[in-house]
């Protein structure tokens, strides 16, 4: 596996540790195939109760490495932007896999938490995020949509109203105000962040696994994820072709203001 994401075993608790630090755990290529080695090797794993998932260095992860979307047309060819329903499954798939696993996972944030990144979290069953944590959905700000479950997770753990506000300004909230709306369910003291997420992990040990994973696939399966995964695929799809999605790369790239056309 990549040094990119790393991986051990602490008896009952597999933990999976993004490992790109000095880019603030940016989410590029290599990253995301490593994680999702990751997710299949805990799958895999006998014995295991629980998945906690982290970032090295100082943030969890600032979310998509942009640069790495550049890099797009070396893995689906010249014409990638008229396979973006394809290339949104792929990326789906990897948070599915992740979602889908039977043993619970909790995610421990800090730092930052955008974009991707976000998504990665909402696809887990449980967040706890240190105090001063940055959150975020900015895809809106670059022309796209949260396409990689956001969306649809967004909405389906805090309501369209609040998921609206979210995505429509791509704004970033801190961590009190993410646990006030119901996205983290812990804010606590950086320090005591390992620690708290542990402590959940040894309260779910002392319940029956097979209820344990029964109970999460009941409450998973209430939603109708797949419909909203394929509509962010078909909006993505559109966006991504957009004269808007241009201008919000190069603005980001640029580190000035976007100057959107509404086409």
């Amino acid at each position: 596996m990549s040094d990119l994401v790393l991986t051990q075993q602490k008896d009952s608790i597999f933990e999976i540790v993004l490992n790109r630090a000095d880019k603030r755990n940016a989410i590029n290529a290599e990253l995301f195939a490593a994680f999702d080695t990751a997710v299949i090797q805990a799958n895999r794993t006998p014995g295991i109760r629980a998945v906690l998932i982290r970032g090295e260095g100082k943030a969890f992860s600032a979310g998509i490495d942009v640069s790495s979307l550049l890099g797009l047309a070396d893995r689906y060819g010249a014409h990638w932007q008229q396979r973006m329903r394809s290339i949104t499954d792929d990326f789906q798939a990897v948070l599915n896999r992740l979602e889908r696993l039977e043993v619970p996972t909790i995610v421990l944030l800090h730092g930052y938490c955008l974009g991707m990144a976000m998504e990665l979290a909402l696809a887990c069953d449980i967040r706890i995020a240190a105090e001063g944590t940055r959150l975020g959905l900015p895809e809106t700000r670059l022309g796209l949509i949260p396409d990689v479950g956001g969306t649809t997770r967004l909405v389906r753990l805090i309501g369209p109203g609040r998921a609206k506000e979210l995505i429509f300004t791509g704004r970033q909230i801190d961590a009190d105000q993410a646990e006030k709306w119901g996205i983290v369910n812990y804010t606590v003291p950086l320090e005591d962040l390992q620690a708290k997420g542990l402590e959940l992990a040894a309260e779910i040990n002392l319940a029956a696994p097979l209820a344990v994973g029964m109970a999460k696939r009941v409450i998973d399966g209430l939603a109708d994820m797949d419909r909203g995964l394929m509509f962010e695929g078909w909006a993505q799809s559109q966006l991504i072709s957009s004269e808007d999605f241009m201008e919000g790369v190069q603005s980001f790239m640029l580190r000035r203001k976007p100057d959107f056309k509404g086409k």
